[in-house]
């Protein structure tokens, strides 16, 4: 549905965005990740049509960002990352108003903004001013802005952006609602939201793609380590350093804390068989007591730090 290639952005001397290529495919929710100055809102305002990219391509459906920006814009409802509402309309005033502008017909208007108002948990604000509203709320009114006309296309960036914890469920759950019938495309820096929320994810750093894929296929392709953490009593730091670290397909041995009497190591493994095994037959001949023992796969996390840490 969305076709991207070699997209670049240069502001002045500047490379904001450099060469990406992304297809988006009918219902597709992707989770544009990167840190703070990666590339993302650029990468945003591009695809809106908001910003002309310096060279490439962007077509939707059969459009041509260049040719036809109007009829892309048609298609898309975008949130930005502040959502641009007018602070002294009511609610509903604001919504009617939006909803003009983009040419619903009146006979549908008034059923539209109720749907709307419905799905994103407004009814009982609409009669309130924009300025009395939480952020939250504002976030809220502001999707419901960018959903009005019903676009095929939903552009929202860090949508949940300054939300607290509740605030941050609350607006998940509509976009994984409005993402069955909906292509989205969501940049944002949390990546737990990207996980629950994004059937794919982008990882941009520096203005490139770094990553691109399901969260499990990237898990996957960052390598076959493993890390598994042991709690001991009874045992000297350096001799079971040194004892765990002898053990085949062990990288790395590292001591994460030694308190209460327990020592507690994390040892990096670079094998894909199982080692838990080894691991405890090792313990199990010396006089340590094991209190602690589990296996954990690179996170995320630890992914999106080594695509996108400094060199």
């Amino acid at each position: 549905m969305i076709h991207v290639k070699n997209l670049t952005k240069y502001y002045n001397d500047l490379c904001a965005v450099d060469r990406i290529n992304l297809n988006i495919s009918k219902g597709e929710i992707l989770g544009l990740l990167g840190p703070n100055g990666a590339g993302k809102t650029t990468t945003l305002r591009m695809l809106t049509g908001f910003y002309l990219p310096t060279s490439g391509e962007i077509s939707v459906k059969d459009y041509s960002i260049y040719d036809d920006a109007l009829e892309i814009k048609k298609l898309i409802g975008y949130l930005p990352e502040s959502a641009p509402l007018y602070h002294n309309m009511l609610v509903y005033d604001y919504l009617n108003y939006v909803a003009d502008i983009r040419g619903i017909e009146q006979d549908k208007k008034l059923s539209r903004i109720k749907e709307i108002a419905n799905l994103c948990g407004l009814n009982s604000i609409m009669h309130k001013s924009v300025s009395e509203l939480s952020k939250g709320f504002k976030q809220r009114v502001g999707l419901a802005h960018a959903m009005i006309s019903d676009p095929e296309i939903l552009v929202l960036d860090e949508p949940t952006s300054g939300l607290d914890p509740n605030q941050i469920v609350e607006i998940r759950e509509i976009i994984r609602k409005i993402g069955k019938e909906k292509t989205i495309i969501l940049s944002t820096h949390i990546l737990s939201e990207a996980e629950a929320t994004c059937d794919r994810i982008a990882i941009i750093n520096k203005g490139k793609i770094v990553a691109d894929d399901s969260t499990e296929a990237i898990k996957q392709s960052a390598g076959k380590e493993v890390f598994i953490t042991v709690s001991l009593k009874n045992a000297n730091t350096e001799t079971a350093k040194s004892e765990l670290n002898s053990i085949t397909n062990v990288k790395d041995v590292k001591q994460l804390s030694d308190s209460e009497g327990a020592l507690s190591i994390r040892l990096t493994c670079g094998s894909s068989n199982d080692l838990m095994e080894t691991i405890y037959k090792k313990v199990k001949q010396t006089d340590w007591i094991l209190t602690e023992f589990h296996k954990e796969t690179k996170s995320l996390e630890n992914i999106f730090r080594e695509l996108t840490k400094e060199n």
